[in-house]
């Protein structure tokens, strides 16, 4: 399969009558501007429509099979369109945790998984793709129940990815090998790719198929077995996928799945002491207001984040974290008090996306907004900071507001739709507050900046003009459907600008002239630059940043990395004929 586009997806337009106000942006000094806003009255009246599967699994899945939490709790998983509870899950804690850890012990010292022949792992990850394929419509209409994706996305881009990368990782299993290695001395000296034993995994709510399998594909392929708690937010499609990969043969206790929250469930999963590898916190596990952010995230848990971590990360051996900067440093500082464990770290992003002077205008409009407003912005290298050579600039500005404009927005379960609501109340405010403080800091609204329709977590598509690189806009990531558009003048201002950030995740470059996609590509301190095209990702291509976003690398070759340890074994050779 050719590499996947993620954002290719089918352009829609959305139009209505949108009420016009005049404001006043620091660029435009004593002029006003005139500003478009959305219709948000027209939703309103919609019924959500009924999705077209129901929810079968809600316990834990341990040993290979279906259980309650030991405490019989359960928690709501909410429909984002509405508010309303889907379903009841169970709740797992610090028992439930230990279960499936036990049974991911017992079935990698005792069981056939890891000594089995690669190839018979790798048939088994074959199967099971080839179900997740043919159970596509029913993983995608979870998905985008839970997380309020655009079923069209899910189903016809996202599950299929998800299906691509475990067949990728099923084509490794039976490629993985040691050397042979010289040695000065009559010695045989090989090296021994081996799986690192149980592997604890949390993954994110914004992709969760998507990380399901950027995370268990390449640990199951490695031979290892994996206990992976789901976030809080979307705990459907993972525990329903998991349930498949049993029909296709995997032997009990090789893939154990724990829904719960971080403080409980993710914290006693990250100081297990049975666990041995890679805890993959792909996503944030923490309370979602326990740190504070200049959009104006309030800080009103009484947890801290070291107090949540202290503690909790002891018997880890690599660890692996996705999330905010700020709980990444953390988890570095203890790691390094605790057993000195490895860490691989993918955190946050402010990506640029590079619009050059020579760039045909509309093409780069369209390809900027599928950059940022791509599953409603809440991706972690959106190509949110929009730099527009002063040429074209205006330009693009009038053009980028009536694409945003005509972004069509709605239930993600009817035709068309290219935006749905945002995952969470938490996360609608925290865009909102953003929204805000780009106003109060002088950026000129386009168009956008309030929530659509009078139900659900939706958010206008929101562009800035005039935005400064100090505006807080500008810094720090949004997660949410917001462009912020700068100008600049030359290569070398560009270049020093887009690289003064503490992130370096991902940008994109606009540009007909090679030398300049050549001399921006290596200039730029990103881990991944997408030339002409955004949001490509190919199950060989490795992703992961630079700087404050982390270390690392997730897919393709480097992630088996992250799931083996080599051992160098050394044999003394009596009167060898040759060395």
């Amino acid at each position: 399969m050719a590499a996947k586009k993620i954002s290719t997806l089918l352009s829609r337009s959305f139009s209505s009558a949108a009420p016009c106000f005049f404001s006043r942006g620091r660029s435009v000094a004593g002029q006003s501007r005139l500003i478009c806003r959305y219709n948000s009255t027209l939703v309103a009246v919609e019924e959500p429509i009924t999705p077209p599967v129901s929810v079968k699994h809600t316990q834990l899945l341990i040993n290979g099979q279906f259980v309650d939490a030991a405490s019989g709790k359960t928690f709501p998983t909410l429909d984002p369109r509405t508010g309303e509870v889907i379903a009841h899950v169970a709740e797992g804690d610090v028992e439930d945790v230990n279960r499936a850890v036990s049974a991911a012990r017992k079935a990698f010292d005792e069981g056939p998984w890891p000594r089995m022949t690669a190839y018979e792992r790798s048939r088994i990850i074959l199967r099971f793709a080839d179900l997740l394929e043919q159970h596509t419509d029913e993983i995608a209409a979870l998905e985008t129940w839970d997380n309020g994706k655009p079923y069209e996305q899910a189903a016809n881009t996202e599950i299929p990815m998800t299906v691509r990368l475990f067949r990728y990782y099923a084509g490794w299993a039976d490629k993985i090998h040691g050397l042979t290695v010289p040695a000065d001395g009559p010695y045989h000296v090989q090296t021994l790719h081996e799986p690192i034993g149980v592997a604890g995994q949390i993954i994110p709510w914004n992709f969760p198929m998507l990380m399901f399998s950027w995370k268990v594909g390449p640990a199951l392929a490695c031979g290892n077995t994996v206990v992976i708690k789901t976030a809080e937010q979307t705990p459907l499609s993972a525990v329903y996928a998991a349930k498949l990969f049993h029909e296709a043969g995997l032997p009990d206790g090789v893939l154990n799945v724990v829904s719960g929250f971080g403080p409980t469930a993710g914290a006693a999963l990250a100081s297990h002491m049975e666990v041995d590898k890679n805890l993959n916190l792909k996503g944030f596990w923490f309370p979602k207001k326990l740190l504070n952010s200049s959009c104006g995230n309030s800080c009103d848990s009484d947890i801290t984040a070291q107090g949540c971590l202290q503690g909790s990360l002891r018997a880890v051996v690599p660890l692996a974290f996705t999330g905010s900067t700020d709980t990444g440093k953390i988890v570095l500082e203890l790691a390094s008090k605790s057993n000195l464990k490895p860490v691989t770290l993918e955190l946050g992003g402010k990506s640029a996306f590079i619009v050059c002077e020579d760039a045909d205008v509309d093409q780069a409009v369209e390809l900027s907004h599928s950059a940022v407003f791509f599953n409603q912005g809440q991706c972690c290298c959106a190509g949110s900071r929009t730099f527009v050579h002063e040429h074209v600039y205006n330009e693009f500005v009038e053009k980028a507001r009536a694409r945003a404009m005509n972004r069509s927005v709605g239930d993600p379960f009817k035709v068309g739709i290219e935006q749905g609501p945002q995952v969470d109340s938490d996360q609608f405010e925290k865009i909102l507050r953003c929204i805000r403080s780009g106003v109060e800091s002088g950026a000129i609204l386009e168009t956008g900046g309030d929530r659509f329709g009078s139900n659900g977590y939706y958010i206008q598509p929101t562009v800035f003009s005039n935005v400064q690189d100090d505006m807080s806009i500008a810094k720090e990531e949004i997660f949410g459907p917001v462009q912020s558009i700068l100008k600049f003048k030359d290569l070398d201002e560009v270049i020093k600008r887009a690289n003064n950030s503490r992130y370096g995740l991902a940008a994109g470059i606009f540009t007909h002239n090679l030398d300049t996609a050549n001399t921006l590509s290596r200039a730029l301190k990103v881990g991944t630059v997408w030339i002409n095209c955004y949001d490509v990702f190919d199950a060989a291509v490795p992703f992961g940043g630079y700087k404050m976003s982390g270390n690392g690398r997730e897919k393709g070759i480097y992630s088996l990395n992250n799931y083996l340890q080599v051992k160098a074994v050394v044999t003394a050779l009596k009167n060898p004929s040759w060395l």
